[in-house]
């Protein structure tokens, strides 16, 4: 009985070692070949050089600047090798002016681990010029590793730098913005960073046991040709920033038939290259807490009551319904008493019987006072939002608002009141609740100028393609075909003559078409029975000043739309910057 048990045990115990026999030889081949494979192959990224950025002349915007990166073998915090790290650290902290020992070691630190097995990055870029003499004394040592890289640097500083946004280091976790560890944060840097980082290539090598290379196994390049032409020109955007010393608003130059950007700014701007290797706290603090913000893209990141620039497509509101066309005669005496509220007309004195054209022509808020009351503020909004206020424009930048265009609904949805007759008034003449960008100004004047509603693009060539304009030509109704004419020379009157509102401001040698508008910042106490002046106001307490124009008239090629912040009258603050600009077109031969 026990040899049988002892028999049992014995055959047991084989059938086990035969069995795991099996189990590794047979089996488990191809895992643990698998594993001896990884041992022996391994690959690596191959980084692209991020597309550069031009002009529509081929003015260099964006570029990559050479230079190099350092890192230093993994393993260099261990207790044993600590005062090579040191030594390291401060060869290198010596050979360059700039460095911050501190920044370095925690950066080794934080990346350095028993599971990682890699070179660590202490240093991203060192100017090719800077590395130059020092690369002898650098390379001798083989924990050391110098590779060649490239940093994004903007030639023109300050100039388009809330069109161009900037690339800083990347916070991803996967991806290809963790390989190349930059990425576009804001304007077209951030819109097309997709298309400008590429894609990555890969290269794949075998090593020995010690990690040495002994034959690369294959090699796929990384993607090439993603550079960006863009519709600006740098000499416009050079004369933006040189008129907007000092002032604060916007200025957009747009193409009226496809929506194409010649040059557009939000005033102040800020130095784009010091993001690219990042700003230190205090500098990020002082720039956000600047009452001036420099930080912020108010051509469609702001929203502004649009004032009297809305006048033009009001008044096709008002001649589509059945009560009002080009010849419907409304008397301003200067204010319009309804209910126990006075809603004043800018011009005190009034401006007497008052037609359509003459409305737009002085700016008559009375003449949209009495319009609204018999059209009523849902139709105006329709048709305010039919020409493209209220959603957005789709110009190529990120994070771009949609403002708002007040009704009846939208009252109630967001405060759950009914609508006051009040509102409409004020609505009409582009006041209260209601808030546009500059760039769905833009937008709009193009539309009354072309009849076509154009998405707005600063993008002209990506890749070697041509970006499309999207253009939409079928907006206008009958009525609005009817009575466009009306309007636009409406238009034409507000700069030609002696008592349009931008007569004495504008100074160009060609027909101009345009419309002045001053959008209040606060509003005027009833008890108030003499309108203030705006330079007797303070300076936040001041209207923004709004002029949008198209030209030449009877061809309208470009729209020029300006805002200055607390600028008090459009056509005093806003006629002069449009003048400069009409006059740098011609000279550039643009018209």
């Amino acid at each position: 009985m026990r040899l049988k048990f002892l028999l049992v045990i014995f055959f047991t115990v084989w059938a086990i070692l035969i069995g795991r026999i099996y189990l590794i030889s047979i089996k488990s081949n191809d895992r643990y070949s698998d594993l001896a494979q990884r041992n022996t192959i391994k690959s690596e990224p191959l980084v692209p050089v991020r597309g550069m950025i031009y002009d529509r002349n081929g003015v260099p915007l964006a570029v990559n600047r050479l230079g190099f990166s350092i890192s230093l073998t993994e393993h260099l915090s261990y207790k044993s090798r600590r005062d090579v790290l040191d030594y390291y650290l401060d060869l290198i902290v010596d050979s360059f002016k700039g460095l911050d020992r501190q920044e370095l070691l925690d950066a080794y630190l934080k990346a350095d681990s028993p599971y990682y097995h890699d070179y660590v990055n202490v240093v991203q870029f060192i100017p090719y010029e800077e590395m130059l003499p020092q690369f002898t004394k650098l390379s001798q040592h083989e924990d050391i590793k110098i590779a060649p890289t490239t940093l994004r640097y903007y030639p023109h500083g300050l100039v388009a730098s809330h069109v161009l946004g900037y690339v800083a280091k990347s916070n991803a976790k996967s991806g290809v913005e963790k390989v190349i560890g930059f990425e576009g944060k804001s304007g077209i840097e951030s819109f097309y960073n997709t298309a400008l980082q590429g894609q990555l290539g890969e290269r794949v090598y075998q090593v020995t046991a010690k990690n040495e290379e002994i034959a690369e196994i294959s090699r796929t390049e990384p993607s090439k040709n993603q550079d960006l032409y863009l519709n600006i020109d740098v000499r416009l955007q050079e004369l933006l920033n040189k008129i907007f010393n000092g002032i604060e608003g916007v200025a957009i130059v747009m193409d009226a038939n496809d929506g194409s950007i010649l040059a557009a700014g939000s005033f102040p701007e800020y130095d784009i290259n010091k993001f690219v290797t990042g700003i230190s706290s205090k500098e990020w603090k002082d720039l956000i807490d600047d009452l001036h913000h420099p930080f912020l893209n108010k051509m469609v990141n702001s929203l502004y009551p649009p004032g009297s620039v809305i006048k033009q497509t009001v008044s096709l509101a008002f001649m589509e319904s059945p009560f009002i066309d080009e010849k419907t005669d409304f008397f301003c005496s200067g204010s319009y008493l309804f209910g126990n509220r006075n809603f004043r007309c800018w011009k005190t004195s009034g401006h007497g019987h008052t037609t359509v054209r003459k409305a737009i022509r002085e700016s008559c808020d009375i003449f949209f006072y009495k319009g609204s009351y018999q059209v009523g503020v849902n139709e105006i909004a329709k048709k305010l939002m039919d020409f493209g206020f209220g959603r957005k424009t789709g110009v190529d930048l990120p994070n771009e608002f949609i403002g708002i265009v007040p009704n009846k609904e939208w009252k109630l949805k967001r405060y759950g009141k009914s609508w006051f007759v009040g509102e409409t008034f004020i609505t009409s003449i582009g006041q209260g609740s209601f808030l546009a960008t500059p760039m769905q100004i833009a937008r709009n004047t193009a539309l009354i100028a072309t009849g076509k509603l154009s998405e707005p693009k600063f993008a002209k060539r990506l890749s070697g393609r041509v970006i499309d304009p999207v253009v939409n030509e079928d907006v206008f109704t009958p009525s609005d075909k009817k009575h466009i004419g009306v309007v636009r020379q409406a238009l034409a009157d507000v700069t030609s003559t002696p008592y349009g509102t931008a007569y004495r401001y504008l100074q160009v040698p060609l027909l101009v078409a345009g419309k002045t508008g001053t959008a209040q910042v606060v509003g005027m106490a009833q008890e108030e029975k003499t309108r203030i002046k705006e330079s007797e106001l303070e300076y936040y307490k001041r209207s923004h000043a709004y002029m949008t124009t198209y030209a030449p008239f009877k061809n309208p090629k470009y729209v020029v739309t300006v805002l200055v912040e607390h600028g008090g009258h459009g056509g005093s603050a806003a006629g002069p910057i449009v003048t400069e600009i009409y006059n740098k077109l011609m000279e550039l031969g643009y018209l």
